[in-house]
């Protein structure tokens, strides 16, 4: 805390330019998003999300047997089926 209330403040030109992500560095806590940045994010959680389910079956393979590879053939599947509907819905696409 000593060093922020002690050390120097001078705001200049570069300081305050936007920086790699393109937004302004100062803006409005409220500045909007596109809806397109929130719905990746989610597909991205959810994709993440299922393939982190398949460690453990990858790890027991041995012991899953034939009835644990049917069950993850039949996850394997609805993952497909979910990406075929969200690519159909248009929600892949950027423009």
């Amino acid at each position: 805390a000593l060093g922020y209330i002690l050390g120097p403040n001078r705001p200049d030109a570069a300081k305050n330019s936007p920086y790699e992500c393109g937004f302004e560095a100062f803006e409005d806590a409220r500045m909007k998003f596109d809806v397109r940045y929130y719905l990746v994010a989610i597909l991205f959680i959810l994709f993440d999300l299922e393939i982190a389910f398949l460690f453990p079956w990858a790890v027991s393979l041995q012991e899953v047997g034939v009835t644990g590879f049917v069950a993850v053939v039949i996850f394997l599947a609805v993952l497909v089926v979910g990406f075929a509907y969200e690519w159909k819905k248009g929600a892949l696409d950027w423009e």
